[in-house]
């Protein structure tokens, strides 16, 4: 006796059989939608220039290119959780204040003479600097420099909107005032283990506004003779939340590594999607058997639960990489896990 005709009466009352999807809701191990990617910044930097003379900020209120993965288009992400593109402002340019509940941060390329306020501090920025701005906070940006400057964003907007926790608002005017002393998160914040014993925490995000490049270059250089450093990533330093030395938002992780010139990393995967961008320095990263060749101003995905491993194919000059991962929610739900892995080549 055929069951089909009960079978097409089930959607009618909404429900459906487990047994018929049990090994797509359990699958053995996880299985990422995304896949290994990079976005080359000799092919991205023209286009964003093209954009700057020909779209104003008027039509476009962020001028960005965002770095799509090819497998996740519609939405567009760069990996399931997290979202990167690359902005340009000109001089003379402001961009019109707003906020969102998703939490961002902009780590920034080149250029000079701009800032970003950020719920009345205005925050200054350099290349290499990373500045955080947390959901909810109004922000808008300036430029009274000389040339284009150029930074990549960084989003947790596909987590925020994947869990319908998407809020978006205009600020009335185009610029919000000014009420704070500027980069006031980082001249109070940002000096080791010294923190403001007037203040107590507001919020699960790092109270310091920007990390600036001059004190990650003072950390690699104080430990430059002495450290041993990771098999898998070398040198690597996390940027951390100076009230509870955790990452400095409660969902995104950001680490910045030196790998040595001809360093070979051993290969691992986790359940943390990451993205990577290239401060400086050419190599490799082979994920899951796809070689990503990367130079300088690069970004890269590396989906979760993929085998990857970095090589410095330079046997003269460091390599140093910037990355931003949801380690933080995983770990949050009990979902890290971590292994070697061999990604093959």
């Amino acid at each position: 006796m055929t069951t089909e005709p009960v079978y097409d009466e089930l959607p009618r009352h909404g429900v459906a059989p487990l047994w018929r999807y049990y090994g797509n809701l359990f699958p053995a191990q996880p299985r990422s939608r995304a896949v290994p990617f990079v976005w080359a910044w000799h092919d991205m930097r023209p286009h964003l220039l093209h954009f700057s003379k020909t779209l104003s900020l008027d039509e476009a209120e962020r001028r960005v290119l965002m770095l799509v993965n090819p497998a996740l288009t519609e939405p567009p992400a760069t990996v399931n959780t997290l979202y990167a593109g690359l902005q340009v402002i000109l001089p003379g340019e402001t961009a019109q204040a707003h906020r969102h509940t998703s939490n961002a941060f902009r780590f920034i390329i080149e250029g000079s003479g701009a800032w970003t306020t950020v719920d009345g501090e205005r925050v200054h920025m350099s290349p290499g600097d990373l500045l955080l701005t947390p959901g909810w906070a109004w922000h808008d940006h300036t430029h009274a420099g000389d040339a284009p400057m150029i930074w990549l964003d960084a989003l947790d907007y596909p987590l925020v909107n994947a869990l319908e926790a998407g809020f978006y608002e205009k600020y009335p005017e185009r610029l919000q005032p000014v009420t704070r002393p500027d980069d006031a998160g980082s001249r109070q914040f940002l000096h080791g283990r010294l923190n403001p014993a007037w203040q107590s925490p507001q919020g699960p995000n790092s109270p310091v506004t920007r990390y600036t490049w001059a004190e990650t270059e003072r950390a690699f250089d104080a430990i430059a003779d002495s450290a041993e450093g990771s098999d898998v990533d070398g040198i690597v330093l996390e940027y951390t939340n100076p009230w509870t030395g955790g990452p400095v938002m409660p969902t995104i992780s950001c680490r910045v590594q030196k790998l040595r010139p001809g360093f070979e990393g051993a290969g691992r995967r986790h359940t943390a999607s990451t993205i990577f961008h290239v401060v400086r320095g050419e190599g490799a990263t082979i994920v899951d058997g796809t070689r990503l060749d990367w130079a300088q101003h690069d970004t890269f995905a590396v989906p979760g639960w993929a085998a990857y491993r970095h090589l410095n194919t330079s046997t003269s000059a460091d390599a140093v990489l910037f990355s931003y991962s949801d380690q933080p929610v995983m770990n949050a739900l009990g979902l890290y896990r971590c292994e070697p892995a061999d990604p093959a080549a």
